[in-house]
């Protein structure tokens, strides 16, 4: 399972590992192909998430983001996939981002991958060997990019959809092969469900969660955690907690009536 937050992140996140024969033996692992992922759970439609930044030594000053990933179905090669477009929004121009990716629908295994960052497009096709720069894409900064892979895996950018589609359960751990498209070779993350808690929502309704949690230390010696909490009923991604050197992120789910964005575009 992102360059604005992410890009620092993802460099904590890749310090943390143990072996994979070490993991293999407390958790189940999660990767394209072998049936652990629940992907009849996951809907097409609109979901939309505040994401927000505090330092606690600026405490009169907060960094806001609003994410849009929408969720519908498509095909490639004869076989049913998701699509998923996400649009990040900030404060200025800089801030945003447009992500496009492929999935196929019975297992999660990447297909494609597109990103557009400060105006310089990125995009591969990727399936269970390799990823590889998708040379008929206009204007593909990533046209000469290639890299082979051990073993299948999953799109880190949709590591959201990816949580909604794991088997929560009391005591249950994941390692996850996550790989960020044109970045380190895919590694394999542990989350580990930490128990579960009542989350409270508009209008006075609870939603019963489960917690999953990952942490670890990054390069520095940083101890870093993020916290996640996914509904027990409909398997919603609701609410992420995370904190680094000090610092705070926050990403909650906005209720149906926030305005849908995309009619406005």
């Amino acid at each position: 399972m992102q360059k604005i937050f992410t890009l620092l992140f993802l460099s904590a996140q890749l310090s943390s590992f143990h072996s994979d024969a070490q993991m293999s033996s407390q958790a189940d692992t999660i990767r394209p192909g072998n049936g652990r992922l629940m992907t009849t759970v996951l809907q097409p439609g609109l979901r939309q998430y505040l994401i927000y930044f505090q330092d606690p030594k600026k405490s009169t000053t907060l960094r806001f983001w609003y994410w849009l990933r929408d969720i519908r179905t498509g095909m490639h090669n004869g076989k049913k996939t998701f699509v998923i477009t996400q649009h990040w929004y900030g404060g200025d121009s800089n801030a945003y981002r447009a992500v496009a990716s492929q999935n196929y629908m019975d297992d999660f295994a990447p297909v494609f991958h597109s990103e557009t960052v400060r105006g310089q497009l990125s995009a591969y096709n990727w399936n269970a060997g390799n990823i590889r720069g998708a040379d008929t894409v206009e204007g593909n900064t990533k046209k000469a990019f290639y890299l082979k892979f051990d073993a299948p895996n999953l799109n880190w950018n949709l590591d959201i959809e990816t949580f909604e589609m794991l088997p929560l359960a009391a005591g249950k751990s994941f390692i996850i092969n996550f790989y960020d498209a044109g970045l380190s070779p895919p590694k394999y993350i542990l989350y580990t469900v930490t128990g579960s808690e009542e989350l409270s929502l508009l209008g006075g309704e609870k939603a019963d969660c489960w917690i999953l949690m990952n942490e670890g230390v990054d390069p520095k010696g940083t101890a870093y955690t993020q916290t996640f909490w996914i509904s027990k009923k409909g398997h919603e991604f609701l609410k992420e907690e995370d904190s680094f050197n000090g610092m705070y992120r926050y990403k909650i789910r906005m209720p149906g009536a926030a305005p849908d964005l995309m009619k406005r575009f």
